[in-house]
């Protein structure tokens, strides 16, 4: 690593901030800070969606899942692409229906304030814990490079830093600030992956996809293993990511706050199926990059090589591998990845807090001025937490994209379930779905933490789910009548109101 490097890094720091306060233009109301009045264009929305959901995890974690195994994790793509026009056609029509601005709004509308409440906070905990795991994984990288340079510095000062720039651009910019630079982020961490892949194929002296095919890795279907315990049979993949990507898109504000903002209910749904396309090449891209590493490290095992995870795979070979210049460039890439999916986080967590909790509890009547404000104030709050989140991960024996994904999916499974529960038990109330959902994350969490190996996390989203709406539709069964318990009587937020 070169002095070089560090001034690409720092470079791209700056570039970003810059980039995201002058595209973000200035913010009339907390609707233009959170959905960007609805004038979003599809495709940058596409890309933002993209940024959001990749993060450092793939750029760094998805290469060695490859160079362990095979390509089998490309299944789970597909399933990604199955999940979201499954939310394209069934979940988002209800969104633009009602002209809501979180995905929780709707489960307010169907139970209640209280429902909308719960999934709310636990949309802020499981955000707060899963980017938390994101976060991290872009430190690992940084820390080598700076290490490579004799500077002992903490992980927590490194995701301190990145959290700080990342705080700027959306605190003042809002929604548009962050889909625009999640733009250039995407172009930066894919030209890296590019990249890559292209200085590792020139050094070879042999074709890495056929000793790639002679070891068994470009296998991309796998009917042959336990479709319970392995995460990539294909049945578990397929079926597990269709569903881990209807929760993701259809019932987590980190998605939904973007389409959103698109222009036309139209064009929120061509964003979020062609970004299942652009997802699947993203994931074969990388994949393809641990297949050339498996080659440049010349079949060697993590133990061999000294290192203590299949994640320390790339980020080595860019610290030692790429000439001077490049490597700064796939660092500030990784880099790019975490800050896309950081700022994201932020301005859904802001939104949900504003819109979910406190504007459907506090029952204060603000000016746009004193809505906005206090957004901004919910924005820098959440930021400090999420530093202070990420600090707190310091390693993981499993490749930390599994590690993310796994966290993510405890609540998806209950939150999806509560919005199928809504849709198709017409007699289940609030409290019924209260409970149903409350039982599917308590179980989701104890398969987490005690009996992790028991099931493939891609299992993960299908069982909540499946908890939710069966244990709701038997307590339903309790109530005579079948219409619906819906809270009628709130008057709708600021953010919930239509647009003259």
């Amino acid at each position: 690593m070169q002095t070089i490097d560090i001034v690409v890094i720092v470079l791209y720091l700056l570039c970003s901030a810059w980039l995201g306060l002058r595209l973000s233009g200035r913010q009339r109301d907390i609707k233009d800070y959170f959905i960007g009045d609805r004038r979003l264009p599809w495709w940058a929305v596409c890309l933002s969606v993209v940024a959001t959901e990749t993060s450092a995890l793939t750029v760094i974690s998805v290469p060695g899942i490859a160079y362990l195994g095979d390509v089998t994790f490309l299944q789970v793509a597909v399933g990604y692409l199955i999940g979201r026009i499954v939310v394209a056609f069934l979940l988002l029509p209800r969104y633009y229906r009602g002209e809501m601005t979180t995905a929780y709004a709707y489960l307010g509308l169907r139970f209640g304030r209280g429902m909308q409440a719960t999934a709310s906070v636990t949309f802020l905990f499981t955000r707060l814990l899963a980017d938390g795991v994101r976060l991290f994984a872009a430190a690992i990288p940084m820390k080598i490079v700076l290490d490579s340079f004799g500077l002992g510095v903490s992980y927590f000062a490194i995701v301190a830093v990145m959290g700080a720039v990342t705080i700027l651009y959306t605190l003042v910019g809002g929604i548009r600030a962050v889909v625009w630079v999640d733009v250039l982020q995407m172009g930066l961490y894919v030209l890296g992956g590019i990249v890559a892949l292209a200085v590792i194929a020139v050094n070879l002296d042999v074709n890495f996809l056929s000793v790639a095919a002679e070891e068994g890795k470009t296998r991309f279907l796998d009917l042959t293993s336990d479709p319970v315990s392995s995460p990539y049979a294909t049945v578990t993949a397929v079926l597990g990511g269709a569903l881990l990507s209807t929760a993701s898109h259809g019932a987590d504000q980190i998605i939904v706050q973007r389409l959103l903002g698109c222009r036309s209910l139209r064009d929120a749904q061509k964003a979020v199926i062609v970004s299942g396309v652009v997802v699947f090449a993203q994931f074969a891209l990388f994949l393809t990059v641990g297949l050339a590493l498996y080659s440049y490290f010349e079949r060697a095992t993590i133990e061999r090589l000294g290192m203590g995870t299949s994640d320390e795979l790339f980020p080595v070979f860019i610290a030692e591998g790429l000439p001077p210049g490049l490597s700064g460039l796939l660092l500030a890439g990784i880099i790019a990845a975490a800050m896309s999916t950081l700022s994201s986080s932020l301005s859904a967590l802001s939104s949900s807090s504003m819109s979910d909790l406190y504007q459907r509890f506090s029952r204060r009547t603000l000016s746009d001025g004193e809505a906005l404000r206090l957004s901004r104030l919910f924005t820098l709050g959440w930021g400090l937490v999420f530093i202070a989140a990420a600090a707190m991960f310091t390693g993981t024996d499993n490749p930390v994209v599994e590690l993310g994904l796994s966290v993510a999916s405890i609540t998806y499974g209950g939150l999806l379930g509560a919005f199928f529960l809504g849709l198709w038990v017409r007699r289940a109330r609030q409290a019924d779905a209260a409970v149903a959902f409350t039982v599917a994350v308590a179980t989701m969490a104890w398969l987490f933490l005690f009996a992790p190996g028991l099931v493939g996390f891609t299992w993960y989203t299908a069982i909540g789910s499946a908890i939710t709406v069966g244990l709701g539709a038997l307590l339903s069964l309790r109530h005579r009548d079948e219409a619906p318990e819906i809270e009628t009587a709130e008057r709708p937020s600021p953010l919930e109101e239509e647009r003259p």
